[in-house]
């Protein structure tokens, strides 16, 4: 069960033409299945579920789950965060992404309305 403020998801890069490499290597060492999203995104669900991306420049991007993403977001600007991306919508739901007051980039999720 998805709880609100807790690590629910964790995108990777795979740019540069390596999806399909990276998808090869989790598979091989660890035994990984992945489901495809079209062309440039593939999930996983390991013991956390997450996905690989290949968009340039990507660097990891954790996601934190929220049942009121507006309420949410609000609380991240509230405490200090600054907002990278504001509110958008994606295959599964919708989401934004802020940084901490130390840089770090995390997004926060919600499913669709």
């Amino acid at each position: 069960m998805r709880e609100t403020g807790k690590l629910d998801y964790l995108e990777l890069s795979a740019a540069g033409g390596a999806l399909d490499s990276v998808k090869a290597f989790y598979s091989a060492a660890f035994g990984w299945s992945f489901t495809d999203y079209g062309p440039s995104y593939s999930a996983f669900d390991e013991g956390l579920e997450g996905g690989f991306q290949t968009e340039a420049n990507a660097r990891p991007l954790p996601i934190v789950y929220s049942d009121n993403l507006e309420e949410t977001l609000k609380s991240v600007v509230s405490a200090g965060g600054r907002i990278i991306r504001p509110i958008f919508s994606f295959p599964g739901g919708r989401r934004f992404h802020f940084a901490d007051p130390a840089g770090n980039e995390l997004a926060v999720w919600s499913e669709a309305d």
